[in-house]
């Protein structure tokens, strides 16, 4: 269960298929033609932004100490995904701006906050 939990593809595919279908819950009001393009574009970016996230914390750990090894990689993670995430559904138009982006911006940061913690907690018991 450890490796599952750990594999990086688990991560990216729940990733698409939660943030995806979050996008397209959100912008449903406006039919699915409006709706199919944040759904998709949501789950990709959701997909390899997981995955991207989950290595840039392992790659910013041990490189800072105290209480800045806490706040600053997960601020760095989540200040990234929301420009990145407003800039692609902005030029795609999505319909549902806010509603589509909210959750998975909210959940990518919490899950930065909780994993980047628990890198940092597993690296100073193994010190």
């Amino acid at each position: 269960m450890q490796r599952l939990i750990k594999s990086s593809l688990v991560h990216v595919a729940f990733g698409f298929l939660l943030m995806g279908g979050w996008a397209l819950f959100a912008n449903r009001a406006h039919g699915l033609g409006a709706a199919w393009l944040p759904a998709l574009a949501q789950g990709m970016l959701s997909g390899a932004l997981t995955g991207g996230l989950k290595k840039t914390l392992e790659a910013l750990d041990g490189r800072l100490g105290g209480v800045l090894a806490y706040t600053v990689p997960p601020a760095v993670t989540a200040g990234s995904i929301l420009v990145l995430l407003v800039l692609v559904h902005t030029l795609i138009g999505t319909p549902e701006l806010i509603a589509t982006i909210a959750f998975p911006w909210s959940v990518s940061t919490l899950y930065a906050i909780v994993y980047n913690a628990g890198l940092v907690r597993t690296r100073r018991s193994v010190a």
